[in-house]
C-alpha cells in the first residue's frame, strides 16, 4: 500500500460539525476508519475523529475509477477526505460526505489484536495491552466524554466560588500522613518520594489564598489487587480557610448535584450508550448525614454484622451497607483514632469532626476539619508515632497565622467508575497503574 502525504491539507471540520447546514459545500475531514462495508458499487466508510463520526459513501460512476478503487479500506485506516456534504437521513447527523479525494495516511494489520467492530467487548487486560487503540471505541469515548465533562464541570463550579487552582510537588522528602506505602525514588543523592497526597501543601497555601483546590496525580504503593484500587490516581483535592467541616459537607454536596447535572445536560449520548441515564441522576440534597456510630447500629441491626468500636468499615460491611444505602450519604464524626493527624478531634475527643462521602458501598471522599494550632499539631504527630521533625517545613506555616480550615479530597477515577457503571476502576483510566502494571 502506497501511503500519502497530508501536503497543504488541513481539516475544516470535525465530524460533528457536519450537520444540513453545510449542504453542497466542500470539507475536508480527518480521523480513522471504524467501519467499512463493500456492497460491490457501493462502499460506506464510517470515518470517526475526536468529536463523533461520519459517513462517506463511494459509489461507482459517481466518483473516479481510480478514487473508488482506493477506497477500499481497513479498519483504523487513518486517513483525511475532501468531499462534499449531501443530506441523507440514514447517514450519522443526516447528512453524508461525497469525496473527490482521500489521502491515506497510515494504514493497520489485517487482523487488529483486540475487536473494535462494536459486536464484541474484548476481555479487559488484553484492551489495556493495547490501549491507544481500545480508547478509539465507542465505549471509550462515551466514559472518557463522561470523564472530561466531569473535570471540566468542577473546575467551573470551583472557579465561581473564588477558588483558586494550585499546584503542589509530586516529589517529596517525607511521608504526607505517615505511613510506609510511599514509592522511593533516588532524588540526585538523597531519597525522596511520590507524593501520596496534596495535603500537607493545599493546607499551608489556603492559609494564602483561602479557597483552593487541585486536580493532579498522587501516588499510593499499596498492593491492592481490587476492582476499586489504583497505584496512580487521579485527585481532587480542596481546602477552605476560615470554615469547618460542615462548610464542605455543603460544598461537596453541591458540586456533586452540579457535576451530575451537567453531565445530563452535556453527555447525555454518552451516558445512553453506557444505560447510565436512568441512574446517573440528580441526588436529593442535602444528602443524608449518618454518624459513624448510626452505621455501626445499622450494620448491627439489619445485617448481625457486630464491629468492634473504633474498627475500620470492612469491604464485606460496605457491601452490605450499599444493599441498603443505595445512594450519596455521608458517614461522619469517624473514631479519632482511625485518623490522620491532621483532622480536628471532635468536641469528645474520642471522635473526629471528618467525614466520608459515599454512593452505596463505594467510599469516594474522605476530609473533615483540620488542626490549625501548631502544638496541637505537635501533639497529634506524637500521638501517632510520628516525629515532629519530620514536619518542620509544614508546621513552620502554623507560625504564621494560619486560619481554621476543612476540606477534602476526592478520587475521581472512583466516581467515574460509578457515573459510567463501570465494573473495574482500570476502565476509568486511560493508562492505568496496578501492583502488575507498569506498561504500557
Amino acid at each position: 500500500m502506497t501511503l500519502d502525504e497530508i501536503g497543504d491539507w488541513r481539516k475544516t471540520h470535525y465530524t460533528n460539525e457536519i450537520t444540513p447546514k453545510l449542504v453542497d459545500q466542500e470539507v475536508i475531514l480527518g480521523g480513522w476508519v471504524r467501519n467499512f462495508r463493500d456492497l460491490g458499487g457501493l462502499r460506506f466508510i464510517i470515518l470517526q475523529d475526536k468529536m463523533g463520526e461520519r459517513q462517506i459513501t463511494v459509489k461507482k460512476g459517481k466518483v473516479a475509477d481510480d478514487l473508488f478503487e482506493k477506497s477500499k479500506m481497513g479498519s483504523q485506516y487513518c486517513i483525511m477526505v475532501k468531499g462534499r456534504v449531501k443530506p441523507f437521513k440514514a447517514a450519522p447527523g443526516g447528512v453524508e460526505i461525497i469525496p473527490s479525494e482521500i489521502r491515506i495516511l497510515n494504514g493497520t494489520p489485517e487482523k487488529l489484536p483486540i475487536d473494535m467492530s462494536g459486536e464484541t467487548v474484548s476481555e479487559l487486560d488484553l484492551r489495556l495491552n493495547h490501549r491507544a487503540l481500545d480508547l478509539r471505541s465507542k465505549r471509550n469515548e462515551a466514559i472518557f466524554g463522561i470523564r472530561g465533562e466531569t473535570i471540566k464541570a468542577i473546575r467551573k463550579f470551583l472557579f465561581e466560588r473564588d477558588f483558586t487552582e494550585i499546584t503542589t510537588p509530586k516529589i517529596i522528602g517525607s511521608a504526607t500522613e505517615g505511613g510506609t506505602e510511599l514509592f522511593p525514588i533516588m532524588y540526585f543523592d538523597k531519597e525522596a518520594f511520590l507524593t501520596q497526597s496534596a495535603q500537607l501543601y493545599k493546607e499551608q497555601l489556603c492559609g494564602v489564598y483561602e479557597k483552593v483546590f487541585e486536580i493532579s496525580p498522587c501516588f499510593r504503593a499499596e498492593k491492592s489487587r481490587t476492582k476499586r484500587h489504583i497505584c496512580e490516581i487521579f485527585v481532587l483535592d480542596v481546602e477552605l480557610a476560615f470554615g469547618n467541616m460542615h462548610d464542605i459537607l455543603k460544598l461537596l454536596e453541591e458540586l456533586v448535584y452540579y457535576v451530575i447535572e451537567q453531565i445530563r445536560e452535556n453527555q447525555m449520548p454518552s451516558l445512553q450508550f453506557l444505560n447510565m441515564e436512568n441512574k446517573t441522576v440528580l441526588p436529593e440534597i442535602p444528602l443524608k448525614r449518618y454518624k459513624y456510630d448510626e452505621i455501626l447500629e445499622i450494620l448491627n441491626s439489619k445485617f448481625k454484622i457486630e464491629m468492634e468500636w473504633g474498627e475500620d468499615i470492612s469491604t464485606e460491611a460496605y457491601r452490605k451497607l450499599g444493599e441498603e444505602l443505595k445512594y450519596y450519604y455521608y458517614i461522619t464524626h469517624w473514631p479519632m483514632s482511625i485518623k490522620p493527624f491532621y483532622i480536628m478531634p471532635s468536641k469528645d475527643p474520642n471522635y473526629s469532626e471528618s467525614f466520608d462521602l459515599q454512593m452505596g458501598m463505594l467510599e469516594l471522599t474522605s476530609g473533615g476539619t483540620r488542626v490549625h494550632n501548631k502544638q496541637r499539631l505537635i501533639d497529634a504527630l506524637e500521638s501517632k508515632g510520628l516525629n515532629p521533625k519530620s514536619f518542620e517545613y509544614h508546621l513552620n506555616a502554623f507560625d504564621y497565622g494560619m486560619p481554621p480550615h476543612a476540606g477534602f479530597g476526592l478520587g475521581i477515577a472512583r466516581w467515574i467508575t460509578f457515573l459510567c457503571g463501570l465494573d473495574d476502576i482500570r476502565e476509568a483510566v486511560m493508562y492505568p497503574r496496578t501492583p502488575d502494571r507498569l506498561t504500557p
